[in-house]
């Protein structure tokens, strides 16, 4: 993988890390509410595991393959 690939894929995790913990916030700002939107909440928690699992992908692609 060249440095340019790295890169990006460096920004890209950035930005998915950053709207990962916006959810996280919103989720938490949610519950504190009296009156609870359920199915919102279902929809941001749902968005905040695929946001997760991008950033694990992400990462295993940023370590490199070493030859045992």
């Amino acid at each position: 993988m060249s440095a340019g690939e790295q890169e990006n894929l460096a920004q890209k995790l950035a930005g998915l890390r950053e709207e990962h913990r916006d959810l996280d916030e919103a989720i938490q700002r949610m519950t504190e509410e009296p009156w609870v939107d359920q199915l919102r909440l279902r929809r941001l928690k749902k968005r905040k595991l695929k946001l997760k699992d991008w950033i694990s992908r992400l990462e295993s692609n940023l370590i490199p393959d070493l030859d045992a």
